[in-house]
């Protein structure tokens, strides 16, 4: 197995599609089908998406909303590769690119500038391999060069697969050395300051 991890960017559009169209939640995970689209929407326009399931279908609906997204550069973050596979996805970007995705609380906690890992998607058969800390370490890495203070992500407290799959579980947050920096109404930030 050899995995790199790179920026999702104009040029891997195409990868990104492939990942979610072909290998991302095919276990029957309840929060498929998705393209991630969420995170980056307001919403007026996840309402808007999601009264157009039931015509076009719901994954066909989301990933013509990604497709825009992604050609409009809305969606940011950091595809994982075997080969030439994509096999993994962690949607990261600065703090103040998300709306409804980031905890009030966390914004006013907020230390400097900020990027936010919202979520991760490993394909099922590359699942506990650590795909999920070397995206956030590479997350981690590119936030130190490109001057940001701090790093974080926001998890529930509940222990329970199915409460934390897409955010990531606290003990992930703490192998890569992050830290908590509050906690309310069932979710913590995890913090690393760079």
């Amino acid at each position: 197995m050899s995995i790199t991890i790179l920026p999702l960017t104009p040029a891997r559009i195409q990868d990104y599609l492939d990942f979610f169209d072909n290998r991302a939640f095919t276990d029957g995970n309840p929060n498929g089908p998705c393209y991630c689209t969420s995170p980056n929407q307001d919403a007026e326009t996840i309402r808007q998406m999601v009264s157009e399931f039931k015509t076009n279908g719901v994954k066909a609906t989301i990933r013509r909303y990604a497709v825009k997204m992604l050609h409009e550069n809305k969606i940011h973050g950091y595809l994982a590769f075997d080969g030439d596979i994509s096999i993994g996805w962690c949607n990261a970007a600065d703090m103040e690119s998300y709306s409804g995705f980031v905890p009030d609380f966390a914004r006013k906690k907020a230390c400097g500038k900020t990027v936010s890992i919202v979520c991760f998607e490993i394909a099922p058969g590359y699942r506990g391999r650590g795909i999920a800390s070397m995206l956030i370490d590479r997350v981690c890495a590119d936030a130190k060069a490109n001057g940001y203070t701090a790093v974080e992500g926001y998890t529930p407290l509940s222990e329970k697969r199915n409460d934390y799959v897409y955010q990531g579980p606290i003990r992930l947050f703490q192998k890569a050395g992050f830290t908590e920096a509050a906690k309310q109404n069932g979710q913590v930030i995890m913090r690393k300051m760079l």
